[in-house]
């Protein structure tokens, strides 16, 4: 093979071409990660393969760049491959997209949300690669938009996420429309039974491969915690954004409302930042993406939502202006940044009440996340309690003073608590 030296060598030595080479270039891959370099040679041999690896590992251009080298650019579909939510769907598709960006391909995506006269349009011109949603890709079958008998390469993504949000059925029975011979590839974070099962029926003797590492891609994350008020919380962001000035950062969400309401103040005091969460509609949403992976948007404001959607390797800040209650949600939120081996940073705002959800974590990531301090920013003292009572309670309050005052001991309100039989959990002091 020709050494071209401007270009990634050591993708060339895995049998990539100069056309993909390119654009690998243009994306700035220079070496490949553990499951590129685990999955290319055997996909290119042709090969059934059962990867596991961990998201941000650059899984897309593991299974992407065999089966691009290996599609006809004057024949219809080709292959296919099944994603669990339409945000991991489109992010797919425009992976492979910059990747073939030399080559003469189509890559179409199809997903719930979008406008079905639109998709049969597109899938109309004849990609060669189809991306979607297992329930889209079964309505379009059913249509007959979609044929799927001839394909040459099945891919299912993140199998583990599908079966667990139910997509069990449908997966099951697009792998059985599927009649001619065919290379198939499953890529999942965990290989659990049933899986396997699934491997067993559909494949032809898998290469097997496990490049997930057994410590969490989250310890290439400089993580922290500042303790902070609830009310203090839009202060400590701004002084974050300033002191660490990141290119691309995610700031998270606990609810729809809440992320609506931190974007519009971000906007209007000069920060360049948009909101994406459940209440907006598809295109919307893919309005957003796009521009935030195109370098538009500078603050991204999310709900859990697009913890998993999100698949942007400038990204090198995430700041969870809510402390997630799940602690694997915040293993997913954290997971945005250090992709492909890149440093990332996390910070996390915890209320004096939320040590517990704090120490959870902790326990979950097993390492314990400093506190960071702020310049420029110092906690409140906690405020003393200050009981407001109603005109009909200080009356009653009154009243009550007034029969002590005449030897009558006063009434004793009894005290509400839930559990209270049991022992006070210690908190975590923040």
């Amino acid at each position: 093979m020709q050494k071209h030296p401007e270009l990634p060598q050591a993708f060339a030595d895995l049998g990539i071409e100069v056309r993909f080479l390119k654009a690998l270039q243009r994306m700035e891959f220079s070496k490949p990660s553990d499951i590129q370099a685990g999955m290319i040679p055997p996909a290119m041999e042709g090969k059934d393969i059962l990867g596991q690896a961990r998201t941000g590992t650059g899984k897309t251009a593991a299974f992407g760049l065999p089966i691009l080298q290996k599609l006809d650019p004057s024949k219809r579909l080709q292959a296919l491959c099944l994603a669990p939510t339409r945000e991991l769907a489109v992010q797919v598709a425009a992976e492979l997209d910059r990747l073939s960006q030399f080559a003469n391909l189509h890559i179409v995506s199809v997903y719930g949300g979008q406008k079905v006269a639109t998709q049969l349009h597109n899938l109309g011109r004849k990609p060669q690669f189809v991306v979607g949603t297992p329930g889209r890709v079964m309505d379009f079958i059913r249509r007959r938009a979609l044929d799927i008998s001839q394909l040459k390469f099945v891919v299912l993504d993140e199998v583990d996420r599908m079966l667990d949000i139910g997509f069990r059925d449908d997966i099951k029975m697009i792998l059985s429309h599927v009649r001619s011979d065919h290379q198939t590839i499953f890529v999942s974070a965990t290989v659990e039974d049933e899986i396997r099962r699934l491997a067993m029926r559909y494949m032809n003797d898998p290469v097997e491969l496990n490049v997930s590492r057994d410590k969490m891609t989250v310890d290439e994350v400089d993580q922290s915690y500042v303790t902070v008020d609830p009310g203090d919380k839009f202060r400590l962001l701004k002084l974050i954004l300033e002191q660490e000035d990141p290119p691309f950062a995610i700031v998270f969400c606990n609810t729809k409302a809440a992320a609506r309401k931190l974007a519009r103040k971000l906007f209007d005091v000069g920060i360049n930042a948009k909101e994406i969460h459940g209440d907006l509609m598809q295109r919307q949403r893919d309005r957003v993406m796009e521009s935030f992976r195109k370098h538009r948007i500078r603050v991204l404001v999310a709900t859990d939502l697009a913890a998993r959607g999100i698949d942007v390797s400038s990204v090198t800040h995430i700041v969870n202006y809510d402390i997630p209650v799940d602690p694997e949600v915040y293993v997913h939120r954290i997971g945005r940044t250090a992709r492909m081996g890149a440093k990332g940073v996390a910070i996390t705002m915890v209320n004096r009440d939320e040590g517990n959800a704090l120490t959870s974590i902790e326990m979950l990531i097993n390492r314990e996340v400093p506190q960071r301090q702020v310049a420029g920013f110092r906690p409140r003292p906690p405020a003393e309690k200050r009981e407001t009572k109603t005109p009909v309670e200080q009356s009653a309050a009154r009243s009550s003073q007034d029969s002590t005052t005449q030897g009558e001991p006063p009434k004793k309100t009894p005290r509400k608590t839930l559990g209270g039989a049991f022992p006070v959990r210690r908190k975590r002091r923040l």
